[in-house]
């Protein structure tokens, strides 16, 4: 089983260009974020001719995720429990039923500048958010992904120049203790457990010539619970993306897993 996580930066906008690298890719799940829309408004039928079935949590103008899946969904929850109050789309989850099921949560965790501040907090308070559903999953023992945009850069070598990043809120010392707390629940960082190579990147800003550059981040990531974390075997960025006509400035990182 394939399972990717892209943030698409408006599925509208780069509609062509990302059916073209879901068709290249072949994932069995791929997890959109930034899409941009209103639910009602994704393009479901381009999609679904692709044959994925597809649960959105959209949003008019701003955010907004997709779960899309070539096996069937079940069990579908858009928003993070304890979600009260908060009205921006930015966690959709659902039971993939494969052969051997798997649950996938699609996250695009807020970006949280300027920091400090109330984007920062409301970043923090969404972290803690997500670690207490992650804590309660956990306890189900089953098969669990978490794959989004997390707006983390875990390590200083997972950006191309620390002292260009280090005061912004993607990789403060709060942001980065925040991603080992999930972590430390015994969920596994699929890039870092199959490769973990540094100034490999998911991101490249569109200003200043940063991909032709190499100026990237690693802020897309995959977190497995021990059962799925048993069977993964390879991590893809797929950086041929990013080269395309009108591209994201995100590209698909790809974790396979055993059958």
């Amino acid at each position: 089983m394939k399972i990717a996580t892209w943030n698409v930066n408006s599925i509208k906008a780069r509609l062509p260009m990302v059916l073209e690298v879901l068709k290249t890719i072949d994932c069995d799940v791929v997890c959109l974020q930034e899409i941009k829309c209103e639910t009602d408004a994704f393009p479901y039928m381009e999609i679904e001719e692709l044959g994925y079935n597809c649960a959105v949590h959209g949003q008019k103008t701003y955010n907004g995720v997709a779960l899309l899946s070539r096996h069937p969904l079940e069990d579908i929850v858009k928003g993070l429990p304890e979600n009260e109050g908060d009205d921006q789309a930015r966690y959709v989850e659902a039971l993939v039923l494969a052969d051997r099921p798997v649950r996938v949560g699609a996250l695009y965790l807020p970006n949280g500048n300027p920091a400090p501040g109330d984007k920062y907090d409301y970043k923090l308070s969404w972290m803690n958010r997500l670690l207490t559903h992650a804590e309660a999953q956990l306890k189900l023992e089953e098969p669990f992904v978490l794959a989004g945009d997390y707006n983390v850069i875990p390590r200083d070598e997972d950006c191309w120049d620390i002292a260009v990043w280090r005061d912004d809120a993607l990789a403060l010392p709060e942001t980065r203790a925040a991603f080992r707390k999930l972590k430390w629940l015994g969920l596994t960082e699929a890039y870092e457990a199959t490769d973990g190579r540094a100034h490999e990147y998911s991101f490249w800003d569109y200003q200043g010539g940063a991909w032709q550059k190499g100026h990237g981040i690693r802020i897309d990531h995959l977190l497995l619970s021990p059962q799925a974390a048993d069977r993964l075997e390879k991590v893809e960025i797929f950086k041929k993306a990013r080269e395309m006509e009108k591209p994201s400035d995100h590209v698909p990182v790809i974790a396979e897993l055993a059958d």
